[in-house]
């Protein structure tokens, strides 16, 4: 089956880059699992959660357009072309003690700033409508470089968003993050407990 991305290009695997992630995992198990990708470190967080009742907290699956579909018997059907469409939100959303919890997850390898164009345009205006609705928005950043993760709440992203817009710098820089945003250490169980966060931002424990 082809996949396509939104910009047209073909999605093809790369078995040897894999290969390599995997022997990177395995390298760094002693680590704490320091080579696994934010999402799989959120992935694995909300898992954690749901377990044990905290939470519930999806990643939303990213929309997929279908082209071409072949029937090579009436009982079933194979796509055989489909695109992945750009998603309209973000990336993850759920509930926590009553409360509607939205977040998107991204992550860079600078190490100074982080840069803005990391986030769409629709994003914002998602987060912005969340935020009306009185619901839980926030974003999970990464410097993948040095390993440190921040919750930066959403109202302080549309703020950098304006500046940038406005004519301001196209990226929020370190030390806005250090200031406005909340670190959140690397753990075992559960990953990356932003819960935590929550609580204390929300009173909510």
């Amino acid at each position: 089956m082809i996949f396509n991305y939104p910009n047209g290009k073909k999605y093809t695997p790369n078995t040897s880059n894999e290969r390599a992630k995997k022997v990177r995992v395995q390298k760094n198990a002693a680590y704490s699992n320091r080579g696994m990708t934010l999402e799989e470190d959120l992935n694995e967080t909300n898992s954690y959660y749901l377990d044990r009742g905290i939470a519930v907290i999806h990643k939303k699956p990213t929309p997929v357009q279908i082209v071409n579909v072949d029937y090579p018997r009436r009982s079933a059907a194979v796509i055989k072309e489909a695109y992945f469409k750009q998603a309209s939100t973000t990336d993850y959303n759920g509930v926590y003690k009553g409360r509607y919890i939205d977040f998107e997850a991204k992550e860079t390898k600078f190490s100074t700033s982080f840069p803005l164009k990391n986030f769409h345009e629709h994003q914002i205006v998602h987060m912005k409508a969340v935020l009306e609705q009185q619901g839980i928005c926030f974003v999970i950043l990464r410097f993948s470089t040095e390993e440190e993760i921040y919750l930066l709440e959403a109202s302080h992203l549309l703020n950098f968003w304006e500046r940038m817009i406005t004519g301001g710098r196209k990226s929020i820089t370190k030390e806005e993050v250090m200031k406005l945003g909340h670190q959140i250490p690397l753990g075992l169980h559960p990953r990356i407990d932003y819960i935590k966060v929550i609580d204390y931002l929300y009173k909510l424990s």
